[in-house]
């Protein structure tokens, strides 16, 4: 490799510098702090019209989701004039800074000829550059201080709409549907480890949870054929492995695995009348988040907050079923759920219609 000359370093180095001086004329700008307040107000500008398509798709929990979203523009104006302000001071002042490095560079440039004064120069520029870049950094740490705690209110309230909505997504795309007066809370994907141990071959889809159901759907790509172990054929499996009503759940046990112990676990016991005992599953979210949203199911904990009504009606009907079979006298022990059209016996196999 041939070792550049003096005039050549000098060169090499010179476009470096004016490289970093090109970005630094952004940064002066605080170009960083205004994409994230422009990313921000997109976010408030959008929020009201996604809470009315979610209601519209059928999400019918926290009523207080509107009065949340309606808060924040006047949360907003509050923060948003005196943060244009000190932009405006601080980008006013590093701008100037920026200025003079750029004068400076001018000057080194038409230095190219005198190698001895360009790398004096050049010093000069490099340490007014670093002094620059600290100041941008703190001013970058003042504007964010400004606003991001209620950028992180806005984002968390965003992020938990993003979820309803790829729930409202999975389930509109589920080969099962929902009773009448049921509706869906949560969903993740998952895998339904049978064995406990997590196989390659175990079921990979959704776990859904609704205000009556915990529901787990098959939905995945599997590879039909293989050339030289890479898959050149896949079909998709779409099938409705289990169903279980909410109220026979007895126990859920969180547990993080994995060689990381990164992976979210949850182990569900449920009660006697349950056509599966126990289901082990790995999920894509915090475990102890869903633990929490299980038991709050489980006690109806959403129903004080749905933006509909339960109809009553319905709610009767089920209230209204006997507690003995009215064919052979045994004991219906099942868990009736609301929008359940009939309850066939175990024992007779006798079928009332709700």
């Amino acid at each position: 490799m041939t070792t550049p000359s003096p005039t050549e370093q000098l060169a090499s180095d010179i476009s470096a510098l004016q490289t970093r001086v090109g970005w630094m004329q952004d940064n002066v700008r605080l170009k960083n702090v205004q994409n994230a307040i422009e990313d921000l107000q997109t976010t408030l500008n959008n929020m009201p019209q996604r809470l009315v398509k979610l209601r519209a798709d059928g999400y019918v929990f926290e009523k207080y989701l509107e009065g949340q979203a309606a808060a924040f523009p006047q949360q907003w104006k509050g923060i948003h004039l005196p943060l244009l302000n000190q932009i405006n001071q601080q980008t006013a002042s590093l701008q100037s800074s920026m200025r003079t490095i750029e004068m400076k560079m001018t000057q080194l440039n038409g230095s190219r000829g005198n190698i001895a004064v360009a790398r004096s120069q050049m010093s000069v520029i490099e340490n007014e550059m670093s002094m620059l870049e600290d100041k941008v950094r703190s001013a970058e740490t003042t504007l964010n201080g400004m606003f991001d705690s209620f950028s992180s209110e806005v984002n968390s309230l965003n992020s938990h709409l993003n979820s309803i909505d790829y729930m409202l997504t999975q389930l509109a795309e589920a080969k099962f549907t929902l009773l009448p007066t049921e509706a869906g809370l949560h969903a993740v994907k998952a895998v339904w480890a049978k064995d406990v141990k997590e196989r390659k071959e175990d079921p990979d889809g959704i776990l859904y949870l609704t205000d009556q159901r915990l529901i787990f759907e098959q939905k995945e790509e599997i590879a039909t054929k293989k050339f030289l172990f890479i898959t050149t054929e896949t079909q998709k499996v779409q099938e409705l492995k289990w169903e279980i009503p909410v109220a026979l759940v007895d126990q859920v046990t969180t547990s993080k695995l994995g060689m990381l112990k990164n992976e979210d676990h949850l182990d569900i016991r449920f009660k006697e009348g349950s056509p599966i005992e126990t289901v082990h599953l790995h999920i894509w979210e915090e475990c102890t988040e869903w633990l929490k949203l299980i038991n709050r199911a489980k006690i109806r904990d959403f129903d004080k907050d749905r933006t509909v009504p339960i109809d009553q009606a319905v709610a009767d009907k089920v209230k209204a079923i006997p507690s003995q079979c009215p064919s052979c006298g045994a004991n219906m022990g099942q868990v009736v759920l609301r929008g359940q059209d009939s309850v066939k016996c175990d024992y007779c196999g006798f079928v009332i219609r709700i």
